[in-house]
């Protein structure tokens, strides 16, 4: 039981990393703290539309597995 927890919490860590970097690369859509510090400058200069919803559907694959890795490792926790 150690072994997959050490597992889980190991895969918990790369997916927070890569969802964070995932986050951060998705075009900002005006109005918020994107627009303040410069992102409403490179606004024309984005991603296209297929780039855009390959990087939706990876960021969503990426929050899938994390949340799956938080629910096994409570289950792990309550039975231990």
């Amino acid at each position: 039981m150690d072994a997959l927890r050490i597992i889980l919490q190991v895969l918990l860590v790369l997916t927070s990393g890569f969802l964070t970097l995932l986050i951060l690369l998705h075009k900002g859509k005006g109005g918020g703290l994107s627009d303040m510090f410069g992102g409403g400058i490179s606004a024309g200069a984005g991603s296209s539309g297929v780039a855009e919803r390959n990087l939706n559907r990876i960021t969503i694959s990426f929050a899938v597995v994390w949340t799956v890795v938080i629910v096994l490792l409570g289950l792990i926790q309550k039975v231990a």
